[in-house]
């Protein structure tokens, strides 16, 4: 998310039982039949019938074999991840495609549903897990020739992300390197020049991610959907309508506050750039997509981080997630956490086997982005490691993908929290108090810009994958301009879109990011002083409400048991009514 990329690879999440469940609690989970710690599978129930019996032997032999294919995928990709190797990438790209194959088994498939029409006797968790297991399979029912050539372009144009580096004045740069150049920048026409080799990329892959695009659709046509944008939704168990729904209704009620937010921006951008509001362009607002604030006139964040050596960070959210109870050490354990030639350029957390290895990857600069992308990934990993382990296999993931989002995100947030700062980040308590207000009109503007950014993903998203001949480039500004109130650079024909990595990395992903903050400020409704105040007693309710059921429950159901609500714009939009 905003400059870097925040993934947690979710073929099935991570998972480690950080907590002794009461006697009560287990047996409504488990009942009382021995299961393997491993996989989770209990023993078979003499009341099941014969269907149910064999589907139940089919259940436990898909956990072994298909965790199996999982941690050797996490193993290829990391060291993808970490390297950037072309041979690693070429694993990584075969692994994930044999954890496809798998799933592509028609017979087995076939199966499957046919024994489920009668089956009876099977535990609630049985069902759910074979809930799973039958997704899994619907989603891979392609030839091998479409799979392996959609990962082997996937894989492609990775590599070339990961390897890329932006060209200013003849010279290469890193993501990193010109995202400070830019925001140390005062001059427009340099500032311009940065800003345009931060998009570089993107002339480089637009047309190899148009050309995956119209893959994926043919895959998702064989699945019986109009494209890949809709099956992606479906599977991510949301209702088209009802989604698209959900973002319209955020628009309406950010639309007036954002217009004025913007206008104040502007305000203080045109006096510090020595320019007319309306002579502001993209390159003036530090990011290069406009999915964060700039520092405004009275406080930049960076300044409580910049003076700080990079592992100072990782320091302060260790000893963060210590004071609430939850094993951050254990994420580090074997995270990669600094720069280096080869390595990814962004940030993602990784369970690499459900068992209790997570890790995250982060490229750690004295910033506070990346105070909040250590928070940030420290969240998925804390969440990954407090998932029961005596789920199955696929049911040891987190309750949805915005619900780790969430997570990570109310984490995140506490890098800009005046009271987190001074207890944790050593920040002198009269400046942090001076600056509080500051800070919380910052946060505001940072949740707004967010939001409005996220329109322009779902909305360009969705129009890709149902008409990839569209006029693009043309359509990607005309959705800026809609969304963000932002002027199309005169003349621009460069492929800008395709420089954001998650169309290929994450395709249609990005609107969970924004049902996470909607997650995330119920979450903090709920939690009160807990998390206000950061007590232990914060790990202990996440623990028990949040991250303990994995996915044991639909994502509707979880939402209501975590938050005592369902999931909703409101909370969200309470909290910036205090601008």
């Amino acid at each position: 998310m905003r400059v870097m990329i925040r993934i947690c690879l979710i073929l099935c999440l991570p998972v480690i039982f950080a907590f002794v469940f009461a006697p009560v609690v287990q047996a409504q989970i488990f009942g009382r039949r021995p299961f393997d710690p491993q996989t989770g599978i209990q023993k078979t129930n003499k009341k099941m019938n014969d269907d149910g019996k064999k589907l139940k032997t089919i259940l436990d032999n898909y956990q072994k074999d298909a965790l199996k294919l999982f941690k050797a995928s996490t193993s290829a990709e990391w060291e993808a991840m970490t390297t950037g190797k072309e041979e690693a990438f070429a694993k990584s790209a075969a692994a994930k495609l044999s954890y496809a194959k798998f799933h592509s088994d028609a017979e087995k498939y076939a199966e499957i549903k046919r024994l489920r029409t009668n089956a009876s006797g099977l535990t609630a968790i049985d069902l759910r897990a074979i809930d799973r297991m039958e997704l899994n399979f619907r989603q891979n029912q392609l030839p091998e020739d479409l799979q392996k050539s959609i990962f082997d372009k996937s894989s492609k144009i990775e590599m070339i992300f990961q390897n890329h580096r932006g060209k200013l004045n003849g010279k290469e740069y890193t993501n990193n390197d010109l995202l400070e150049l830019l925001e140390k920048e005062s001059d427009s026409n340099k500032r311009k020049k940065i800003w345009e080799a931060l998009k570089q990329v993107g002339g480089e892959v637009d047309e190899l991610v148009i050309e995956l695009a119209k893959e994926r659709n043919i895959a998702a046509q064989k699945l019986g959907f109009k494209n890949f944008w809709e099956m992606q939704v479906v599977f991510q168990d949301y209702e088209p309508e009802v989604l698209v729904g959900i973002f319209d209704e955020l628009e309406r009620l950010t639309t007036p506050l954002f217009a004025k937010v913007k206008g104040d921006l502007d305000a203080e951008l045109a006096e510090k750039f020595g320019i007319a509001a309306d002579k502001l362009m993209p390159w003036h607002y530090d990011n290069p997509f406009f999915q964060q604030a700039p520092p405004s006139k009275e406080v930049n964040p960076n300044d409580f981080y910049k003076n700080k050596k990079r592992e100072e960070l990782v320091d302060i959210a260790l000893k963060y997630y210590r004071r609430v109870g939850l094993p951050y050490d254990k994420v580090l354990a074997k995270s990669d956490m600094y720069d280096r030639d080869g390595k990814n350029q962004h940030a993602f957390s990784i369970d690499m086997d459900t068992l209790g290895d997570v890790r995250n990857l982060c490229n750690v600069k004295p910033t506070d982005e990346w105070m909040d992308t250590i928070l940030h990934e420290g969240g998925h990993g804390v969440y990954s490691l407090g998932i029961d382990k005596r789920l199955p296999f696929n049911l040891r993931t987190e309750a949805h993908i915005f619900t780790t989002e969430g997570i990570a995100m109310m984490f995140g947030a506490k890098a800009r929290d005046p009271k987190w700062m001074v207890k944790f980040a050593g920040i002198d308590k009269k400046t942090a108090n001076n600056a509080a207000k500051a800070l919380q009109q910052q946060r505001i503007r940072e949740q707004l810009i967010f939001c409005r950014w996220t329109l322009v993903m779902l909305h360009f998203e969705k129009t890709l994958y149902e008409n990839p001949n569209a006029d693009l480039k043309k359509l990607w500004w005309d959705t800026v301009e809609k969304y963000q109130l932002l002027k199309k650079p005169r003349g621009r024909k460069n492929g800008d879109w395709a420089a954001k990595p998650h169309f290929v990395i994450a395709p249609v992903y990005y609107h969970n990011y924004m049902l996470g903050e909607l997650f995330a400020a119920q979450l903090r409704e709920s939690l009160g002083k807990n998390i206000e105040n950061d007590t232990p007693n914060l790990g202990i309710i996440l623990k028990q409400k949040v991250f303990a059921p994995g996915s044991k429950y639909n994502w509707q159901d979880f939402v209501k048991k975590a938050t005592g609500q369902p999931l909703s714009p409101k909370a969200f939009a309470k909290e910036l009514e205090k601008y």
